[in-house]
């Protein structure tokens, strides 16, 4: 089956915004200014984008284009905009490259304040595809917690997952499946709307259960907002020292840069030889928040963030070439940690966080382990983000494709240094 074939069998929910859905925009779209909004997209991706190869080919996004053109035939809401455009995603596979929602977080906020409730649970998505209870929406324990969710108010909820999947953006059907399971109450409100009960049906039992809606804060917007919860620094029982940093994009750069070095002074105080450095869950953010924060006090030479790159050049020309500058290792830093580095990765470590992740492989600063082949060592970057002129909704997008430090093809995907393998 070919792209347009696909796009041509997913069925765009008709969620018609009301009491039982996400509010967007009150308004609807004709469809002349829908389908004005969608070639307003693809022209910029293909004058805008630093390397189209680098995500999809020509052919392949100008059939998708068509098809979901031919869906754009009714008047929409901003939502059901959404859901029918946002097929592009998967195709564009670059966790930089995108058509989303404006402001969600806020307007998710924003709903929760006036009485809006999501999605019951937090949940993770199975190697089969369903939904599987992990918290209560907002991340409290549950007795529900670990159950396979089968049926969702009567529709299949394996189904419901492709639908989601079918709009995620990212790398890799991996990264898009990690991306779903921390957004499920979002996307399943823009699909399905926001019932106040949900009657659902666990995997092993023909019981149904109503659960009501959640009226909390999902635990994603709680993390993203609370430093506490995105960094910790602890030494463990058998002395390694382990450091969560699950985001380098926190505003107070003050903070964050004293934490890291209130951690590495722990670690030195006791005698700790291992340190495990958690960005699993680290999206990315600024560069200088890795170097300044943590290469600090592990980098033992001069290393380069990448080498080779090609860049969209705001005059709109291509630039091409190799980064010159290296950043030299502080060698009088009191701090300074010589024992063994680990690096835990897994599918949600992107961008800047997957740079960092290549430095410290490629310099032999410390190993790589944890999951991986979710995001590409190729990494884009640069991001530009511009409203489409109709409907609202946002298109990402990338000036850089820039390569790993070593330069070498292999390993496309971020791994563990244990299963890397030659060129």
């Amino acid at each position: 089956m070919n792209c347009s074939q696909v796009l041509a069998a997913i069925v765009v929910p008709a969620c018609i915004f009301s009491s039982t859905c996400l509010a967007a925009a009150p308004q609807s779209f004709e469809p002349a200014a829908l389908q004005a909004d969608l070639r307003f997209a693809i022209d910029t991706i293909e004058r805008q984008h630093p390397q189209l190869e680098h995500s999809t080919t020509q052919e392949r996004l100008d059939a998708a284009a068509a098809s979901i053109r031919g869906q754009l035939s009714r008047p929409m809401t901003q939502g059901e905009a959404w859901a029918a455009m946002a097929q592009l995603n998967p195709l564009l596979a670059d966790g930089h490259l995108f058509i989303g929602l404006p402001n969600w977080r806020e307007r998710s906020a924003e709903e929760v304040r006036k009485g809006t409730g999501f999605f019951p649970f937090e949940v993770k998505l199975d190697g089969l595809g369903y939904p599987v209870i992990t918290a209560k929406l907002g991340g409290a324990a549950t007795p529900y917690a670990g159950r396979r969710i089968t049926q969702i108010n009567g529709r299949d909820a394996q189904d419901i997952a492709y639908a989601l999947l079918a709009r995620m953006h990212g790398d890799t059907p991996a990264f898009r499946a990690a991306l779903l399971s921390q957004r499920w109450w979002l996307g399943f409100a823009k699909l399905y709307g926001t019932p106040a009960v949900y009657d659902l049906q666990f995997a092993g039992s023909q019981t149904s259960h109503r659960v009501s809606a959640g009226h909390v804060l999902p635990a994603i917007l709680q993390q993203e907002a609370d430093f506490d919860r995105l960094y910790s620094c602890r030494i463990n029982p058998d002395h390694t020292a382990l450091m969560t940093v699950a985001s380098f994009a926190w505003s107070d750069k003050a903070q964050f840069f004293k934490f890291t070095h209130d951690c590495f002074a722990w670690i030195k105080a006791a005698s700790t030889q291992r340190l495990v450095i958690d960005v699993s869950a680290n999206g990315g953010g600024d560069d200088d928040m890795w170097k300044e924060g943590i290469l600090r006090y592990i980098a033992s030479k001069p290393y380069k963030q990448g080498s080779t790159y090609v860049k969209r050049e705001r005059d709109g020309s291509l630039s091409s070439g190799m980064i010159e500058t290296a950043t030299a290792p502080i060698p009088d830093e009191a701090l300074q940690f010589s024992g063994k580095v680990e690096v835990l990765i897994g599918p949600l470590t992107y961008s800047s966080a997957v740079l960092f992740a290549n430095v410290v492989r490629d310099y032999s600063f410390g190993t790589l382990t944890g999951i991986g082949n979710s995001a590409r060592t190729q990494q884009s970057g640069g991001v530009q983000s511009v409203p489409l002129p109709n409907t609202g909704l946002v298109l990402s997008y990338p000036r850089f494709v820039l390569d790993p430090p070593s330069g070498a093809a292999a390993p496309r995907y971020l791994e563990p240094t244990d299963q890397i393998t030659s060129p």
